[in-house]
Parts: C-alpha cells; sequence; structure tokens
C-alpha cells in the first residue's frame, strides 16, 4: 500500500513536469544595459585613486536599482562604475558616494573575508556570456579581498575558488573607491578577437540594510543570477599574458605524540597550463594539505553518518567541474582521496583536465593514492562532463572509478536539468531528472550487482514570494559510490515544501517581510518491503524579517523515525529498534550581522526516542575593530532518557586579527564532552604576492577525559608556496 502512494505521488509529480515545462518557452525577454571598455594603451598602477588622468577617458554608468528595501527605486546614494583595459588586463574603477561616510560599515580585512556583514561592491563577470557559469570579485572599505565561482545561474557559488587580481581602496568624506585589476588570465573566455561578456555590478550599504544593483535589481534574482546581468562590450584583440603556471611548495615541522618528537621534510607542486583561454590542464606531485584548518567535530545524536565539507584547497579549485548529486547522493565526494577516517592518506600525485569548450563543460581528474597502515595503494579517477542546451538548461553524464589491491569500484549517472528565469514572464523555475549505477568487484568476495541504482525526479519554484518545490527519490540497498557520499540506503522518498515571505504594503516601518512555512515533508519507505521508516514533517506558523536585518521565526515538527535495528546514540545510551513518534517545537532569533556586535538563540524542546530533548544553540560575534574579530559558539543538549540524565555540550570559539589583508592570523578552538577532547589550531596566513602564500601553524590536542589535563599530540609546521608565472 505505501508503494502504491509513492507510485501516486511520483504520477502526480511528472503530471506537473509535462504541464508546466511547455508553459515556460513562451516567457518573455526583458532589455538588458550596456557598459563599454575602453582601451588604454599602457598599464595601470593601481591605487584607488580614481581621479588619475586615465579614468577620464572611461564611460561611467550609474543607473542602479534598489533590489532591498524598495524594490526599483532610486538609491538613496549614488554608485558609478566604469571599466578600462590593455592587452592584458581589465579595470574597474568604483565611486561608492556615501553622504554619511563615517558611518561605513568594513570589520574585515582578512582575505575571502565574509562579505555579507560589509558594505560592499560586487563584481559580478561572466566571459562565457552563456547565462550559467561566471565570477565574482568583491571588496569592502577596508580593502579586503574575497572571489567566489558562480555556476548554475544563482545557488551554486565556490568561495574557496582563488583568482589572481588585486584591488585597492581610498576613502574621504564623499564616500569611497575602489581600483580592481584582473588579468585576463585569470578569466576564461572564448578566444575571439571582438568579446562580449555578461556583467553585473552590486553595492550593499549595511547601515541601511540596503542592496543596489545595476541590472535584474529585482528581489527574485541575485547577483549569481547571470541571466539578469547587463553586457560588456568593446573588449577587443586581447590576450592570456600567462598560460604555464608553475606553483611549487616546501613544507616542514616537528609533532609531538605522548612525549616522542618526529620531524618532517616534504616538497611538491603543481604544474598549470592554460590549453586554451577556456581549458586548464593542472599537473601535482606529492600533494600535501598540511596547511588546512581540521575539522571541527560534530556530535551524531542520529542513526546516520555526518558528512564533512571537503576544505583542502586543491579539490575546491574547479570542484564546479565535478560535482554532481543525485538528491542527497553526492556522485562524487572528494574527500573519499586521501582521507581514512581522521587518518592522512599520501597522495602521490595525478591530472586535472578542466574547462569549458563551446557549451561542453568537461572535468577529467584521477589520482593515485599510497599505501599506509592497513590501506591499500588505489587509484581514483571522475570524468564528468555537461553540455549546455537550451537558454539556461543542460544535461551531464557522470563516471568514477576506484582500483586498489583486489578491488575495483565504478559508478556511471546522468542528468538533466531544465532552468529558466522567465516562467510566467520574471519566475525562476527548475525541473528535472538525475540517476546512477554503481558496479563492484572484489577479488575474494562475490559481490551482487543488483538493487544498484539512485534516482531523482524534481521541481523547484525558488521566488521571493512564494517558494516551491517537490520531488520524488530513490537510493537502493547495494548503491555504494566508492568516491561518493551516502548516509542512507534502501529507501524511496517523497518530499515538498511551500513557503511564502509576503511584504505587505500597510505594514509598520521596522518590518521588511514575514515568513510563513505552511509545510516541509519527507515520506522514506522502504525499498524492498514498502514499509514505512521516516515521516518528517514541518511548519513555521510565524516568522518575521525585521527591516533593520534581525529575524525572529517560531517552528513545529512530527518526526516519526522506524529503526529496524538497535542504534548507539552516544556512549551507554542504545536506541532499540521500532517505532518513535516525537513532537518538537523550536523558536530562534538572529541579529542582523552587520552590526559590530551580532548575536543569535534558537531552542528547541521535546520528545525524542525513548525519552525527552531539549537543545539550546547561542553564538556572539564581536568585530573589535578593523583588525580584530571574536566569534564565540555553544550547544546544549539535555536528554532524558530511561539510561539517566545526560547532558552533551559542545563549545567552539575563533578569533581573527588581520594586519592588513595580506597578512592575517586566526585562532579556533572546540571542546565538547562527549569526544572529551580540545582542538586548537592557529594559523597564520600571509601572501607575499598574488597567488604565493605562507602558512605557520599550530595543532594542539588536549585529552580532557578523567577530569585532567593531558597534551597528546603537539604539530608545528611551516609551508610556502611560490608561484611562478610564464
Amino acid at each position: 500500500m505505501h508503494f502504491t502512494r509513492s507510485r501516486k505521488a511520483f504520477d502526480y509529480l511528472t503530471t506537473i513536469l509535462t504541464v508546466l515545462i511547455p508553459l515556460t518557452l513562451s516567457a518573455q525577454t526583458s532589455s538588458t544595459g550596456t557598459i563599454r571598455a575602453v582601451r588604454i594603451a599602457e598599464p595601470i598602477h593601481i591605487d584607488g585613486d580614481l581621479n588619475k588622468p586615465v579614468w577620464r577617458e572611461a564611460l561611467p554608468i550609474s543607473n542602479f536599482k534598489q533590489s532591498e528595501p524598495k524594490e526599483g527605486e532610486e538609491p538613496s546614494e549614488k554608485t558609478a562604475v566604469a571599466i578600462l583595459y590593455d592587452t592584458h588586463n581589465i579595470y574597474f574603477g568604483v565611486w561608492c558616494f556615501d553622504s554619511e561616510a563615517d558611518k561605513l560599515s568594513a570589520k574585515q580585512m582578512n582575505r575571502d573575508f565574509d562579505w555579507q556583514s560589509d558594505d560592499d561592491i560586487e563584481i559580478m563577470i561572466s566571459p562565457f556570456n552563456d547565462n550559467r557559469n561566471g565570477y565574482l570579485f568583491v571588496t569592502n572599505p577596508k580593502g579586503a579581498m574575497a572571489d567566489s565561482w558562480l555556476g548554475g545561474d544563482g545557488g551554486r557559488y565556490n568561495t574557496n575558488w582563488n583568482g589572481v587580481w588585486d584591488v585597492r581602496v581610498t576613502r574621504d568624506e564623499k564616500g569611497w573607491y575602489a581600483e580592481f585589476v584582473i588579468p585576463f588570465s585569470t578569466l576564461k573566455f572564448k578566444r575571439e578577437e571582438i568579446q562580449t561578456w555578461s556583467v553585473n555590478f552590486e553595492r550593499n550599504i549595511r547601515r541601511k540594510n540596503e542592496q543596489v544593483r545595476w541590472q535584474g535589481w529585482s528581489r527574485q534574482y541575485g547577483i549569481d543570477n547571470i541571466t539578469q546581468s547587463g553586457k560588456l562590450e568593446g573588449l577587443h584583440n586581447i590576450k592570456q599574458k600567462e598560460r604555464l603556471e608553475l606553483t611549487p611548495y616546501v613544507t616542514t615541522g616537528l609533532e609531538w605524540v605522548d612525549g616522542k618528537a618526529k620531524g618532517s621534510l616534504k616538497a611538491g607542486g603543481e604544474v598549470n597550463y592554460d590549453i586554451s583561454p577556456t581549458l586548464k590542464l593542472n599537473f601535482t606531485l606529492n600533494t600535501d594539505f598540511a596547511q588546512v584548518e581540521s575539522d571541527r567535530r560534530e556530535v551524531n545524536l542520529s542513526r546516520f553518518s555526518i558528512y564533512y565539507p571537503e576544505k583542502r584547497q586543491f579539490f575546491l579549485e574547479g570542484s564546479t567541474y565535478f560535482d554532481m548529486s543525485v538528491s542527497s547522493a553526492r556522485l562524487f565526494y572528494s574527500r573519499r582521496i586521501g582521507i581514512e577516517g581522521e587518518s592522512i592518506i599520501p597522495i602521490l600525485g595525478g591530472g586535472r583536465l578542466f574547462g569549458k569548450i563551446n557549451k561542453t563543460s568537461i572535468g577529467i581528474m584521477t589520482l593515485q593514492t599510497a599505501a599506509s597502515n592497513e590501506t591499500d595503494w588505489a587509484n581514483s579517477s571522475v570524468i564528468r562532463v555537461k553540455q549546455d542546451i537550451f537558454e539556461e538548461s543542460q544535461v551531464g553524464f557522470i563516471t568514477t572509478q576506484k582500483f586498489s589491491n583486489g578491488y575495483y569500484s565504478s559508478m556511471y549517472g546522468t542528468d538533466f536539468t531544465y532552468n529558466t528565469s522567465k516562467f510566467m514572464g520574471d519566475k525562476n523555475l527548475m525541473a528535472g531528472f538525475s540517476g546512477a549505477i554503481t558496479l563492484e568487484n572484489r577479488r575474494d568476495q562475490n559481490i551482487s550487482n543488483r538493487d544498484n541504482a539512485t534516482y531523482h525526479v524534481f521541481l523547484f519554484y525558488p521566488n521571493d514570494i512564494w517558494s516551491f518545490n517537490a520531488g520524488f527519490n530513490s537510493i537502493q540497498e547495494n548503491f555504494k559510490p566508492a568516491l561518493g557520499f551516502i548516509n542512507r540506503s534502501d529507501f524511496k522518498r517523497l518530499y515538498s515544501k511551500l513557503e511564502y515571505k509576503p511584504r505587505f504594503k500597510k505594514m509598520p516601518d521596522y518590518i521588511r517581510s514575514f515568513s510563513f512555512k505552511f509545510y516541509d515533508l519527507e515520506y522514506y519507505i522502504n525499498d524492498k518491503t514498502g514499509i514505512t521508516e521516516t515521516i518528517s514533517a514541518e511548519i513555521r506558523p510565524f516568522g518575521i524579517n525585521f527591516k533593520n536585518g534581525d529575524y525572529f521565526g517560531v517552528n513545529y515538527k512530527y518526526h516519526q523515525d522506524n529503526p529496524h535495528e538497535d542504534f548507539r546514540l552516544i556512549e551507554g545510551v542504545v536506541i532499540p529498534k521500532g517505532q518513535y513518534n516525537d513532537n518538537n517545537f523550536s523558536a530562534e532569533f538572529h541579529s542582523f550581522d552587520g552590526r559590530v556586535v551580532n548575536a543569535g538563540v534558537e531552542y528547541e524542546r521535546g520528545s525524542f526516542y525513548t525519552g525527552s530533548r531539549s537543545n539550546i544553540e547561542m553564538y556572539l560575534n564581536l568585530s573589535i575593530n578593523r583588525h580584530l574579530s571574536i566569534g564565540l559558539d555553544w550547544s546544549r543538549n539535555n536528554l532524558d532518557l530511561p539510561e539517566g540524565y545526560f547532558k552533551v555540550n559542545d563549545i567552539g570559539g575563533r578569533i581573527n586579527y588581520a594586519l592588513n589583508p595580506r597578512l592575517n592570523s586566526s585562532l579556533f578552538a572546540q571542546w565538547n564532552n562527549e569526544h572529551n577532547e580540545v582542538l586548537l589550531n592557529w594559523r597564520i596566513n600571509w601572501i607575499p604576492k598574488i597567488g604565493s602564500f605562507f602558512y605557520f601553524v599550530v595543532n594542539q590536542n588536549i585529552d580532557t577525559s578523567n577530569k585532567s589535563i593531558k597534551f597528546t599530540r603537539t604539530t608545528v609546521l611551516a609551508k610556502l608556496i611560490w608561484r611562478f608565472a610564464v
């Protein structure tokens, strides 16, 4: 009976897709603004001074409109942008006028700063002009730098992409001014004599919670919606100056474990070659990630494994060319390479090819890891291909292969996504399908390659006032991607969510919008038996977004879980198999993060398996001055179970100090009473020149069990990465 219901839901969703997709084909397009770049004879020495004679040759634009708080109205402060270029570089000049320049919000100076809390100017460039991919460059009134790769026309940010570019900022009583230089070798573009690119500009004035944008200023969109950008014209005969890049590194350090010291010295590096302006070849040797910050340990109060995000720069660069998911199943999870539990597996080397050829995106990677302890050597490879179709849509293919000692695993997947930003004129709509299968072979075992598939069909309507999604997916019992991540299998899942965020005309001045979640439903059934495994239903009867950026909301959640076997929750607690029906109420408040002091608190209480649980989470962020910021967080779970009353505490803190945008340090600390261990990580990051890095790192593990303090592992290391470009 359960399967029949799921099948009916699947048929209903398919009908919706069939009806809605043709409707999008008749959507109208809107006019597009144009900015023209002016060619100059000599490179500019950037210093933030836009009064230099060369900028008088530029053709600035200033026709910005508000996105927030008053959609479509004139900005309260004037913004202007102009573009110059020479053979090898493009330059952006930005005038951010401000009638109260002494009230600018700029608390950060570090590289890759969190630009959501500062006054900023954001520049989006899409040299492909394909409505899909682009780059984002951001600075604030202190000259901090952040950048990101954009994909999928909205919602896909790779903030760990680090381009080679620079910016300088000046200020006076009339506002602040930014001067950018971006070498063409940082960008990927078609090899054409005359270029037409997509561009857009956004400015945020945090004290007013005001956001202005040049194009696509409707609240339906963000600067990452490349389809809503303007056009950059005037570029001709541009070249990438540097096609070959060498980045060797050397790492040295000492490690003390239980009083025993061990030294290390390691060298390696990467070679990057631009086959074309849109296609990059990369080789890596003796790959090292010693400078990467340690994972934060999570206390797992569920029966499913926890997903940890990738932090290693090698895998983060160009990651959008390799990503593919089938709903919650990640088909390529790069942490499967070089990491085994909490152990590091040496990566001997490998190669990558990624980029775009006309309308085809390509990602090919192969890496060889060494044998380590009880882990065998392995060769891991992935191939991902995506083809642009229609105006904003794509179809793709992926395969992963892992070879080891007597073991072989492969995965094959495909996906299709129909995407439009013009549904019913100006609404966003996504619909599509994805699926994959896995195959395994072990020399000493018989493995079944049946029931080894996953699939997902979905419909998303992500818009400002109304937001809706629905889908159906399944992960069969023997779907086991060796280079992927799943935390649950042997199920069919039906899900849907409907949210409403109205902005009424007659609202008090201090309210921006309301937020209501009518339902957020997930329904899991066992793939073979059709028996219900999990039902999750959540509603938000009330949420309010204040004009000053604060948020308050209350939620109710019903959760039914039917574990078919006993599982360990925390030490000393085992949850028996059976059916559990939990009801939980929660409330949350978050203050605007653009303030010097911002904080948040969430409280939840209700039934929990064999007993009850209350949970509180709090955080506090302090911006002492433009150099120093402090963040603290604390969570506590109180579990009242038949085995007893348990308190699970997790405390974390971070101190960031930036001397300037190219020299900063951070101290991270974490402790919870489940692991009874303090993790300390102190890092100094210096950028001696753009593209080169020096790290000094100290990691300290402290055992706090048995009500004592014991230093168990201390690591001190230094790493230098130097960029040579030819």
